[in-house]
């Protein structure tokens, strides 16, 4: 992948991973209420902060 695209991928899961943070936000500040979705929620926002961390190493690396 060159410079352009992880940058590109960079900005799309960080995209992805703060929507992700502020649904955990939401959903925390509407407890008790739909406390069944934390640990869906929970799980999806760390796969993507994940995901996003290992897409800045690369682009890192790349530079």
């Amino acid at each position: 992948m060159n410079t352009d695209e992880l940058k590109a991928q960079v900005k799309k899961l960080n995209a992805q991973a703060t929507q992700l943070k502020m649904d955990l936000h939401d959903l925390s500040e509407e407890l008790p209420i739909n406390w069944e979705k934390i640990p869906d929620v929970a799980a999806r926002t760390f796969e993507a902060y994940k995901a996003l961390t290992e897409a800045r190493k690369q682009m890192a690396a790349a530079n």
